[in-house]
């Protein structure tokens, strides 16, 4: 334990003179929380530019207009003469859609004869292109239903008969976790734990390529009396803390303070956190000692921890994926951290649901048991090659 707590000492001393410590561990993974969580705080993008090209230009054209206008998504901000200067407009970025109204629309529309009504919109942005789209078909969807309720009505129908006409099959949806289709409950919960594992792992095999890089390995097994893993126990503990404190930091400021649902509670919680954590440190420790070099070990682990955005699942369902790609998304703690969390955290189940994906945070932990022999080799024979 003496020498655990002298080998920590040690770290602490090469940490406080090393200004790329204090950037990696606290104040890069404190500031990509604050920008993901402030980026979506609204929940949903809001007041998206559109346009309206209104060749019409009737009471029943501008109504749907300031229907469409009234949306939370949308917001109308400019009329254009033409389609080639609405989508001019568009090519620039200043609207990401608009709604072209052809001639007489109206009065096919009265004489239920199909107008056709067209939607231009950008999908460079997928978020954006998606809830547009989403905006003028409800726009145009309820503004056909009114026509055809009001020609049914004169036609003597009642209302009963209208509905069961207009919407034969009444949909009920009850988001199950989420009910605001909130996008911060959904994507910071991936978003800003996957950015802190990718500065543990590049924070622990920077600090391990450091040793050999300045020809320190011996003296730091000196320190702990030639026993590897105590060398790896004391020079991981000072990071293992900090990284420990910015983990409840993010979660106290996103269930504590942003009110994030976490049905799980707070034991299960910690223990992600604290499982996080020590996954990302194993998986670090397995790369330098695989690839003992500073840069190579650094350029891996950033490789795997942006792979690691991928194949969580969040933007496409792993499950969805080819069975190699299936087989891959298991060698990311990232994976087995979201379907934890997924499954006890925000979806309330016993961890017991989860045991595979603990079992395998735990091993992800475990592997600088493993590597220890292969690091103190490397401590002893490896020359540092700029």
């Amino acid at each position: 334990m003496r020498r655990m707590l002298d080998t920590a000492a040690r770290e602490c001393r090469r940490m406080r003179a090393n200004t790329i410590y204090l950037l990696c561990m606290v104040v890069f993974p404190l500031g990509v929380t604050l920008l993901f969580t402030s980026l979506m705080g609204e929940g949903q993008p809001q007041n998206m530019p559109v346009g309206v090209c209104d060749l019409d230009n009737t009471a029943t054209t501008r109504h749907i207009v300031r229907l469409l206008d009234s949306f939370q998504s949308t917001k109308v901000i400019a009329r254009y003469e033409s389609v080639d200067e609405a989508r001019h407009a568009m090519q620039r970025g200043e609207i990401y859609g608009f709604v072209y109204f052809p001639k007489n629309t109206t009065s096919q529309l009265l004489a239920s004869r199909q107008p056709k009504v067209s939607f231009y919109y950008s999908y460079t942005s997928l978020t954006a292109g998606s809830l547009v789209y989403k905006d003028m078909k409800t726009a145009m969807t309820l503004a056909s239903a009114g026509a055809g309720r009001q020609v049914l009505a004169a036609k003597g129908m009642d209302d009963s008969h209208i509905m069961a006409f207009l919407q034969p099959v009444t949909l009920d949806t009850h988001p199950i976790g989420n009910p605001w289709l909130n996008y911060n409950i959904y994507l910071s919960t991936m978003l800003v734990p996957a950015c802190l594992m990718l500065f543990i792992f590049l924070t622990t095999s920077y600090s391990l390529g450091q040793e050999l890089k300045m020809s320190t390995g011996r003296e730091l097994l000196s320190t702990a009396c030639g026993n590897i893993w105590v060398a790896l126990a004391g020079k991981l503990l000072p990071q293992t803390l900090i990284f420990m404190g910015v983990m409840a930091a993010y979660m106290y400021y996103v269930f504590g303070i942003l009110g994030f649902p976490h049905p799980g509670g707070v034991l299960p919680t910690a223990l992600l956190g604290l499982l996080g954590v020590l996954s990302a440190q194993g998986l670090g420790v397995l790369v330098f000692a695989i690839i003992p070099s500073l840069r190579m070990s650094m350029s891996i682990c950033s490789l795997w921890g942006v792979l690691g955005f991928s194949l969580v699942g969040t933007a496409f369902p792993v499950m969805s994926m080819d069975k190699p790609l299936q087989v891959l998304a298991n060698l990311f703690p990232i994976r087995h951290f979201f379907e934890i969390y997924n499954t006890c955290i925000f979806g309330g189940f016993p961890l017991s649901y989860a045991s595979l994906h603990l079992t395998a945070l735990v091993t992800f932990s475990l592997l600088p048991i493993v590597c220890a022999p292969l690091i103190r080799r490397s401590m002893y024979t490896y020359i540092y090659m700029p």
